[in-house]
């Protein structure tokens, strides 16, 4: 996993990765051998990509999907896509398969265009995956089934996942925390919550943010709850004065 702050370096190293820049100093190892010494398309047959905004045509949901592989049975890209949790929505709309998205999936949600990518990488069954924050722009419901679907899509391939939402990164081997251009933390996500270095920060940072998120959730939907908080507003100064008071009164009592 690559993490860090925004502007860190983290789209670069992907870059790097699949020969769309090539390194100035050091090298890239692929199998022991430096990238430079494969051709572009070489590389890139070995890598699945699933982007924060994936890139779909104006054709059939099939045809996005087969892009991974283009010569696919139809069969096949059912599989894949029920390996990406994506054959249950496809097979609610009108057309199915047959379905004709807008450019961009402009006609379907953003959980579903990136389950429809993650079947197209399926499909491609590459032994490389890059996931380049699969899910920074869903919910966190949808959120969950994106996460269930990579978790089968990363079995057996080297996996190098960039995300903000800690969350994705959970199971990962190795994190590579990056800052301002350079590694300044690496190894598991257990060992790197002890340390209390930058990762851990980003890590209270966004649990943070959850709890306030759920909160905010919890009162717009339920009456209950928001009587609830507004009484624990209410109560506080209530407290804060009720001890001022006791301090007050205390030398004389």
């Amino acid at each position: 996993a690559i993490v860090g702050p925004t502007g860190a370096g983290k789209s670069t190293m992907l870059a790097l990765l699949s020969r769309f820049l090539d390194p100035h100093d050091g090298q890239v190892l692929i199998g022991g051998r430096d990238l430079r010494e494969f051709t572009f398309q070489s590389v890139r047959e070995q890598i699945a990509f699933v982007h924060q905004q994936p890139k779909l045509f104006a054709r059939s949901i099939a045809e996005n999907i087969r892009y991974g592989r283009r010569w696919a049975t139809d069969d096949a890209v059912e599989a894949a896509a029920r390996a990406a949790d994506a054959h249950d929505f496809i097979s609610s709309l009108p057309h199915g398969y047959a379905t004709v998205l807008g450019e961009d999936g402009a006609k379907i949600s953003g959980g579903e265009r990136q389950r429809i990518a993650i079947a197209r990488a399926f499909l491609k069954n590459a032994p490389i995956l890059v996931l380049d924050e699969p899910t920074s722009s869903v919910d966190v419901r949808t959120e969950a089934t994106i996460l269930d679907a990579l978790d089968r899509l990363m079995v057996g391939r080297t996996t190098f996942i960039v995300a903000h939402r800690l969350s994705t990164v959970r199971n990962a081997d190795l994190i590579l925390v990056l800052e301002k251009g350079r590694i300044v933390e690496a190894g598991p996500p257990e060992v790197l919550m002890v340390n209390d270095g930058l990762f851990a920060q980003l890590h209270k940072l966004q649990g943070e943010v959850r709890r306030r998120n759920r909160l905010a959730e919890t009162i717009a939907g339920d009456d209950t709850e928001i009587d609830k908080t507004i009484r624990i507003l209410r109560r506080e100064p209530a407290i804060e004065r009720d001890a001022d008071r006791t301090d007050d009164v205390a030398p004389n009592a």
